[in-house]
């Protein structure tokens, strides 16, 4: 019998019709046009089918953070591998990858947080925190505090529970939504009326927080969910006043404080969390991502001794847990992972070397007549593309101009996102100084492009 032959180029566009079903896609609009096949990677560089190099300006999806063709994380893998390739952590079991990677977690985090509780995702890892979230506040007798207050346009996961924290109606609307969910307005100012200064507006959006607090009832309320920037939203990034009013609601009403680190965490913002760079005091630290910087699933949820002494003192059996919660392998990764963050220091890179310096070019974009407003944080970048900027007027969402920027900027070798009208980048953190040029360059140019598409 003949060897079956690995399919190829077109025939893997067509396997792909066929058979699979992507996220996040219109499947119809997708056959039509077929799908890029990404064949390869290496640092900032991902390849696809047809030989094309393209500068990964996403880092795939806001993940890998210490770039692609990393030998030793490949290495830590396969010799995990080849000495426990899985074992779980039920039955009063553990293995050593897992031990060591939450000793390690404990660390790089904030005093409050000894414990983790490792998942598969950061869906999953926000699914834990509303099981953990209620579980908490049913142990220290008050079973009514039931509400977690969310942001609108947060985006927290796609499963059940985790697509009802995010505050995207698109996923209420296909099933996505649970009880005892409320959602307030998000600290994005660029996206307001702009009536109120950057700083005004930070603490009014905090205090509608405040406000559903007491609407719902401060009794009822158990915690409240954010982003320390907010990625898939649009790279919202809030104003310096927003989160110490946070801190403060949250401690003088007593709810619990989850900052979400999925996207964040791990040295996005250059700081080990987005917490550490805000100032914050969370009780939670949902993670998933940067921490294997995407070669293998991972996720988690650091756990306050605040809350974590009560669920082991008071709580007996937690009926919650993931068949891969601390996958050995995955756990081998994310040691040598954060290793490698720490050898090269990468974190303090974004902080104060390739951070700044992108940072630089991007807000040069600021003055392309179609870019509204540029900003960027660590390695996280928006474009606002606008109609005009003085008055500044945005595009009509059906004219799908985002979408048109994002495809010339494949087509023309950079991976951006568009989120609606607004191109969202994330590069790894061991982008070169020619690479961060190269970001620019392709993003003017395909500015340029786009503005002749719709004129």
């Amino acid at each position: 019998m003949a060897a079956i032959e690995k399919p190829t180029g077109s025939d893997l566009q067509e396997l792909d019709r066929e058979h699979h079903l992507h996220p996040f896609t219109d499947h119809k609009e997708l056959h039509e046009k077929k799908s890029r096949i990404i064949t390869s990677a290496d640092g900032v560089y991902i390849f696809d089918s047809d030989g094309n190099k393209i500068l990964d300006g996403m880092s795939g999806l806001w993940c890998v953070n210490a770039g692609y063709g990393r030998d030793e994380i490949v290495d830590a893998a396969a010799a995990q591998m080849r000495e426990l390739p899985y074992y779980n952590n039920f039955f009063q079991c553990a293995h050593p990858p897992s031990i060591e990677l939450a000793a390690m977690l404990q660390e790089i985090s904030q005093p409050q947080f000894n414990r983790v509780f490792f998942a598969g995702s950061g869906s999953e890892s926000n699914d834990t925190v509303v099981r953990a979230v209620r579980r908490y506040w049913d142990l220290m007798g008050q079973p009514e505090r039931q509400t977690i207050i969310s942001r609108q346009n947060a985006y927290h996961g796609s499963t059940v529970a985790a697509a009802s924290l995010g505050g995207m109606t698109p996923m209420h609307k296909q099933g996505g939504l649970i009880p005892g969910i409320e959602h307030v307005e998000q600290p994005y100012w660029f996206g307001s009326d702009r009536s109120l200064s950057p700083d005004e507006f930070g603490i009014a959006t905090a205090r509608s927080i405040e406000d559903k607090i007491n609407e719902v009832g401060p009794d009822k309320v158990a915690a409240f969910i954010g982003e320390p920037v907010q990625g898939a939203g649009g790279v919202i990034i809030p104003p310096d006043t927003y989160w110490p009013e946070v801190q403060r609601i949250c401690d003088e009403y007593g709810i619990l404080l989850i900052s979400d680190e999925v996207i964040c965490g791990f040295g996005r913002m250059g700081e080990w969390f987005g917490a550490d760079y805000y100032g914050t005091r969370p009780d939670f630290m949902p993670f998933a991502k940067g921490v294997t910087s995407g070669y293998l699933p991972l996720g988690g949820v650091m756990i306050s001794d605040r809350v974590a002494d009560v669920l082991i003192d008071k709580g007996g059996e937690f009926h919650h847990g993931y068949t891969y919660s601390g996958h050995p392998a995955s756990c081998a990764v994310a040691i040598e992972n954060i290793r490698i963050l720490q050898r090269e220091d990468l974190v303090e890179r974004v902080k104060n070397d390739i951070g700044p310096y992108l940072k630089k070019g991007w807000d040069k974009l600021a003055e392309h007549p179609l870019v509204g407003e540029a900003r960027m944080v660590g390695l996280l970048g928006a474009l606002e593309l606008v109609k005009t900027k003085e008055p500044m007027e945005r595009f009509d969402e059906k004219q799908g101009v985002g979408t048109i920027c994002r495809d010339f900027l494949v087509n023309n070798g950079l991976v951006m996102r568009a989120v609606g009208d607004t191109m969202v980048a994330a590069p790894p953190f061991i982008l070169s100084y020619e690479e961060a040029d190269e970001m620019i360059e392709k993003a003017w140019k395909c500015l340029d492009l786009t503005q002749q598409a719709i004129a």
